[in-house]
């Protein structure tokens, strides 16, 4: 994907324990507890993104992080997207959008049926839910153990074949 500046941006598997990934994550985890009550967030911490069950990727341009996604194995066909975040100098560049199908490209490669999320239902989180609903995602009840939470949106998509 060609990204401001001419450079090429690329997505590929990495480590959340990279000390750029770090802060952003910490970024994210720090915006998460801003705009919801403790128990209303769920993003994990770098160490749950690296354990077993889940993928994680960055998007970067050259050695620039402009992002990142992951994807948790939930049962056999499903996964949940966990800790999409574009870093505040790349937003509206398309990395989200990015990331989001690649994360798409993956759970069909890796035989996934469905994908779920959750997000926050706080205006904060509207170009979240904006950006999954034009990609397909749905409202959905709970899932994998989450309870019904009104700061909490809860989001699936059935894949298509290809």
């Amino acid at each position: 994907m060609a990204g401001a500046g001419g450079g090429t941006i690329r997505i590929g598997r990495d480590t959340p324990e990279r000390e750029d990934v770090l802060q952003l994550l910490g970024e994210h985890l720090a915006d998460m507890y801003a705009t919801s009550p403790p128990e209303s967030v769920h993003a994990l911490d770098p160490a749950a993104l690296a354990g077993p069950g889940i993928r994680f990727w960055t998007a970067r341009q050259d050695s620039l992080l402009l992002g990142c996604a992951a994807l948790k194995h939930l049962a056999p066909g499903d996964a949940e997207i966990k800790s999409m975040r574009t870093a505040n100098a790349a937003r509206g560049r398309g990395v989200a959008s990015a990331l989001l199908r690649h994360l798409l490209a993956e759970a069909r490669r890796s035989g996934c049926e469905r994908l779920f999320l959750e997000t926050g239902s706080q205006e904060f989180f509207a170009p979240a839910r904006r950006l999954y609903a034009r990609h397909g995602f749905t409202d959905c009840p709970p899932f994998a153990g989450y309870e019904a939470d009104p700061n909490s949106v809860f989001m699936s998509l059935h894949l298509g074949a290809g």
